[in-house]
């Protein structure tokens, strides 16, 4: 049985009211949102469903159907079963011992984590040609689905011209709302929802949120979605800039949008509805840009795991981000049924060029059109230090911290420490409130986010903000000139992984690498919602950006290959990835300070030139992931309550570790001394193949592949080997290799990730 430590964390509490509360046994006596998750639906009547969780809810509310019909929030009755309610800390405590009941958990709130990113991966710019080769008629039969703020459906990226009819098995739905009506939904867009009981529930009437439907007030949905299946259009730009063609990765397919997320964030009581209604509406690929901000719990405990377990078992792939933290350890949405994506650049950047006095210009990143008309004093914000701030705090232009006697009529050179885009925003409105006419903004995380600056503006790395401030130093009267922002090409090295990018290994389960793959995330331009700004069109960064790059390259793969599965879809996208840039070198980390390995990357950066044509695929069925809960110790009881079948551990089990999962990678994270670990693969390319194995292994450690050699002759066919890991000389820290099965057409390439075990086993990196 689970019951989240979170959950039971907050029932230790003491909240004292009206009544006399036990000192050993206290609760909160205030209702809050939980999500009861019930596992597999089973062939029940959804009205049937419906009514036992009134009964549950009625028995914890002493018999009041009034207060239990009340507290309901929604029932998860379609893909999977549980419901959502308002409940005391008692009342989810009881409900927890229910039979049937697999977990109990808050309503958490999770955070939201083109015209050129498709170029640059190579793909064609032509939706009514061939892709490398295959039939794109298939493309407009697949449905993709997203979690997200929503749609602004007249959108250019969004028409439905030349589209064909609806697919006749579509489910959907066309919710009407504030601003939103059925005609706003299309050939394009086939199907719109909204789900706000979470949000309401949490935060009231009261918290404002725009469009009551599934209008997109944001931005990010309609951003997310033209990235991967948004139409081609002629002139994208954003305020002039990165002008030029563009189109979302797979611009035919169909798109239905599961508006969640509203403007503090995105519920997990309404993110499971929305996965509920998805399933059962025929999606064939569900994009989450979002993510938890905490460490993710156990696996049903957390609703994203939830919502993509299910939606695995009914054939829909589930590909979200790995989040924007940048640290070790930190890559969020970690289950093995969902494709987590990291985020690299592309070779195009937006600057804008600094004249020093000594005639040094410099670049920085910036998307402000303002520039400065001449040349004028450039000053260290901490020598403009006002009132009771400090030098080194006015250095960050935090609020009030500038004095406008010394700021007015001078560029300011700032600090940025912060993983926030806004904040960098607000460092240009505190140097221009206090008289500021420039800044230069000294990125120290090398983030290269470009930002739209409020006046002349330009962000530089450490290491070149220090060489502007040597210069300041240098002379009495130091000056500077800030141009406009542009757009340049051939950018080198890129791609480079983006530094807010969220890394491994897997916190929740080490032997299985996240991310999975990367996409591009840096400075994407997109379609954009006027409700936020009054454009059209937006550059965002993140890995909400590089997620729907993946959807846009699955949606392609599912449309040439339907009968594929989710793992073998993620398979094709992961096993033909790069780990090289343009150049041929190997992919950078940290603004090219180092070289990057799998847990920057995962496989490596996609590349849409090969998916389609990926040799071998590493498939996993659904009993797979039963088997790998069972690798984790769940018992007969817990594993039950999820797939309520008759599913077991007992007896002989298939895996002997997580590792044993069909993964396009393998990852020991506690080798003693030696280990086998096995993969099956399936040929999907010439029927008559033969590939050999090809190994870089991990260092101190040897690597052997049995056989070395597979013989296909048929299509369909699959071969077992085996890959034993033997400690050679123990090494500090995980170590990083790769596997490829190789023939004169492909090339399937594994990552090996090792750690031999080390005496204190805290998290190594």
């Amino acid at each position: 049985m689970f019951y989240s430590s979170h959950a039971r964390g907050r029932i230790a509490i003491a909240y004292l009211f009206l009544a006399v509360i036990s000192a050993e046994t206290r609760f909160c006596f205030c209702s809050k949102v939980y999500v009861v998750y019930m596992g597999s639906k089973t062939g029940e009547d959804p009205d049937d469903i419906l009514k036992q969780h009134h009964q549950m809810l009625t028995s914890v509310h002493r018999g009041s159907v009034e207060e239990a019909q009340a507290s309901h929030v929604y029932s998860y009755r379609h893909g999977f079963r549980g419901f959502a309610a308002k409940l005391t800390d008692e009342q989810a405590n009881q409900i927890s011992d229910m039979p049937g009941v697999v977990s109990v958990f808050p309503n958490s709130k999770r955070i939201l984590h083109t015209t050129y990113s498709w170029d640059f991966m190579g793909l064609p710019d032509d939706e009514n040609m061939k892709i490398f080769g295959h039939s794109n008629r298939n493309q407009a039969n697949v449905i993709v689905g997203f979690i997200d703020t929503g749609i602004w459906p007249e959108s250019p990226s969004f028409k439905d011209s030349d589209m064909p009819p609806v697919p006749s098995e579509w489910k959907g739905h066309c919710q009407t709302g504030e601003a939103f009506n059925a005609s706003s939904c299309n050939r394009k867009v086939i199907g719109a929802r909204y789900y706000a009981s979470g949000f309401v529930a949490e935060e009231g009437l009261e918290n404002k949120f725009s469009y009551k439907s599934p209008r997109d007030s944001s931005g990010h949905g309609s951003h997310t979605a033209s990235i991967a299946a948004g139409r081609h259009m002629e002139n994208m730009n954003y305020t002039g800039l990165g002008a030029g063609k563009a189109r979302g990765g797979a611009p035919k397919a169909r798109i239905a949008v599961y508006k969640t997320c509203w403007d503090s964030g995105c519920y997990d009581a309404d993110l499971l509805a929305a996965f509920d209604d998805a399933i059962r509406d025929g999606v064939h690929i569900l994009s989450l840009s979002l993510g938890s901000e905490a460490p993710q719990g156990d696996y049903f405990s957390d609703a994203i795991s939830v919502g993509s377990f299910h939606a695995a078992s009914h054939g829909v792939l589930v590909v979200a981000s790995a989040g924007n933290n940048g640290n070790p350890g930190s890559a969020a949405n970690l289950a093995p049924w969902m494709t987590t994506v990291a985020a690299a650049s592309t070779d195009r950047d937006f600057v804008s060029d600094i004249s020093l006095g000594n005639g040094v210009n410099i670049k920085g990143e910036s998307l402000s059109l303002l520039e400065m008309k001449a040349k004028t004093r450039i000053l260290p914000a901490s020598e403009a230090f006002a009132g009771y701030f400090t030098p080194y705090q006015s250095s960050y232009c935090v609020d009030s911290s500038l004095n406008a006697s010394k700021a007015k009529g001078n560029v300011l050179v700032c600090r940025h420490s912060e993983s926030s885009t806004e904040s960098k925003l607000e460092k240009s409105k505190v140097v221009k409130q206090a008289g500021g006419v420039g800044m230069i903004l000294i990125d120290e995380l090398d983030l290269k986010v470009a930002v739209p600056f409020v006046i002349p503006s330009a962000i530089v790395r450490t290491k070149t903000g220090e060489r502007i401030l040597s210069y300041v130093n240098s002379t009495r009267k130091p000056m500077s000139r800030i141009f406009r922002a542009k757009t340049v090409f051939g950018t080198q090295p890129a791609p480079l992984m983006a530094t807010f990018s969220s890394k491994g290994p897997n916190s929740l389960t080490p032997e299985i690498l996240k991310p999975d793959v990367t996409a591009p995330g840096l400075n994407i331009l997109a379609a954009w919602s006027p409700a936020k700004r009054n454009i059209m069109y937006n550059i965002l960064s993140g890995t909400s950006m590089s997620c729907p790059h993946v959807t846009g390259i699955a949606a392609l793969v599912k449309a040439v290959h339907p009968l594929w599965s989710p793992s073998a879809i993620k398979s094709a996208i992961m096993t033909t990835a790069t780990t090289v840039d343009k150049q041929h070198k190997p992919i950078g980390a940290d603004g090219g300070r180092r070289k990057a390995n799998a847990f920057d990357y995962g496989s490596g950066f996609v590349n849409p030139a090969n998916v389609l044509d990926p040799g071998l695929i590493y498939d996993i069925k659904p009993e797979d992931y039963i088997e790998f809960l069972c690798s984790l110790n769940y018992d007969d009881k817990s594993l039950r309550l999820v797939t309520r079948d008759n599913s077991t551990c007992h007896g002989h089990r298939k895996f002997k570790t997580a590792s044993d999962l069909n993964y396009p990678s393998i990852t020991v994270p506690n080798l003693k001394d030696n280990i086998s670990v096995s993969r099956t693969v399936t040929n999907v390319g010439e029927a008559r193949s033969i590939y050999k194995a090809e190994v870089s292994p991990p260092a101190g450690v040897k690597v052997t592949v049995v056989p070395n050699q597979l013989n296909f002759t048929r299509v369909g066919q699959s071969i077992r080997f085996t890959v034993n890991f033997k400690v050679v000389s123990p090494s500090k820290g995980y170590s990083f290799g790769f596997l490829s099965w190789k023939n004169r057409r492909s090339q399937v390439t594994s990552p090996l990730v090792v750690r031999a075990a080390p005496a204190n086993l805290g998290m190594v990196w």
